[in-house]
């Protein structure tokens, strides 16, 4: 389980403010090893980039680390890298379009072992870094900015990202990953490199950020808080972020993320529901009050069956390949479940269930011939035909299945 420790060590920060200040390494020629590096994705941000380099070299000269700023450029073309390049920052030029990608190559380009991400556009305060080394120097390997515990200015956020947007996302990743984290978007984080470069993280965009939160919380790393203060941004054009691209593209990375509540959940819901139905109408046709429910809502039922166990097959292959991918971490429970679901347990109960839906129909068929072949009361064989046809879809699908998970399953064995 995480923790969020919101407290500040005060008595640490007053013992860091007084050791006498260390210089900034800007040079990937300087000989000291910085302790710390700051990273800045940018993409046009002239009017405010030299503010955000001068507030974190100002950071780390009165806490006295030894540190770097990095300025992750994305195709500028207003000259951010020269006021980079004249303010002492090192600039690492990035070919590949994209947010998460501008950070991702910064990232790796970092020489600290902590590294501080925050955007360039000026609505972050670097001159908080402070806090946040505090916390990783408790051992905390992510600390993460929240806005809404600092406070966020009057113009510094949309109202629809403000109260909708953020904090839905922020809401879907607790309930998913059971993240300990209340601003899952938030610019300004800080964490241990080593341990974020255990995570593999992949995304090209916007929801790089979220990318990092859920997989630091799915492979265990001590996650902190720290409240931050959002102001207007310095810029003299929109925002990159798109509100409904962007919002599109985090909730979809939480969904695929997450195969319990894309396809598990969902799918063991629909099972249930068809089941209960089927039951429900296989005696015969039920009325409540003037509605009729006969053989027509036998066979949706029948459908949401098969829609739902399909869907539970789907979250079973997406665990798997996410794990063997080292897209989400092993499972102890699903190694576990893996040992008896094996291919010939799924084939003897595949068959099974083929050779039930299979004497169902020869069922039907003989109550067909006793009837000379003849037109036949459809509230009475469909209700003997939609079992069986129900039963050997599913045993097909048991079978099939089978073979396909020993095929993922082969890497991990």
């Amino acid at each position: 389980m995480h923790r969020i420790d919101n407290q500040f060590d005060t008595a640490r920060s007053a013992e860091q403010a007084e050791m006498p200040p260390r210089r900034v390494v800007s040079r990937e020629s300087d000989s000291a090893i910085p302790k710390l590096s700051v990273v800045m994705p940018c993409l046009n941000e002239s009017l405010t980039l030299g503010s955000c380099i001068k507030k974190a070299m100002a950071a780390m000269d009165r806490l006295g680390i030894v540190g770097e700023v990095i300025v992750a450029d994305n195709g500028s073309t207003d000259g951010s890298q020269a006021i980079a390049t004249e303010l002492g920052a090192r600039v690492v030029p990035i070919a590949t379009r994209g947010y998460g990608s501008a950070l991702r190559g910064g990232i790796n380009a970092a020489r600290g072992e902590y590294v501080v991400m925050g955007d360039s556009d000026d609505s972050y305060d670097f001159s908080q870094i402070g806090d946040f080394v505090s916390r990783l120097d408790e051992g905390y390997e992510l600390v993460m900015g929240n806005r809404f515990q600092g406070g966020i200015r009057p113009g510094a956020m949309p109202m629809l990202h403000r109260f909708l947007g953020n904090p839905v996302l922020s809401w879907l990743g607790r309930v998913f990953f059971g993240c300990p984290v209340g601003d899952f978007q938030c610019g300004l984080r800080a964490f241990r490199k080593g341990a974020i470069d255990k995570l593999d993280l992949r995304t090209l965009g916007m929801e790089f950020s979220t990318e990092m939160v859920v997989k630091a919380t799915l492979f265990n790393l001590r996650i902190a808080e720290v409240p931050t203060v959002l102001s207007p941004d310095g810029r003299d054009r929109p925002p990159h972020l798109r509100t409904w691209r962007d919002g599109w593209r985090y909730l979809r990375f939480l969904l695929l993320y997450s195969p319990r509540w894309l396809f598990l959940y969902p799918g063991i819901a629909l099972v249930l529901v068809g089941v209960g139905v089927s039951a429900w109408l296989l005696p015969g046709p039920r009325t409540i009050r003037t509605l009729t429910f006969d053989y027509h809502t036998l066979l949706f039922g029948a459908m949401t069956i098969l829609v739902g166990f399909q869907s539970v097959n789907f979250a079973v292959f997406s665990k798997l390949f996410a794990t063997s991918e080292g897209l989400l971490p092993d499972d102890p429970f699903t190694n576990r479940l893996y040992r008896y679901i094996t291919l010939e347990v799924g084939l003897v109960v595949g068959a099974i269930l083929v050779l039930a839906g299979a004497a169902l129909w020869v069922f039907g068929l003989s109550y067909w011939r006793n009837h000379h072949f003849g037109s036949l009361d459809p509230e009475i064989t469909l209700r003997i035909v939609i079992p069986g046809f129900v039963s050997l879809t599913l045993g097909i699908q048991v079978v099939l299945s089978s073979f396909f998970l020993s095929v993922l399953g082969m890497g991990r064995r």
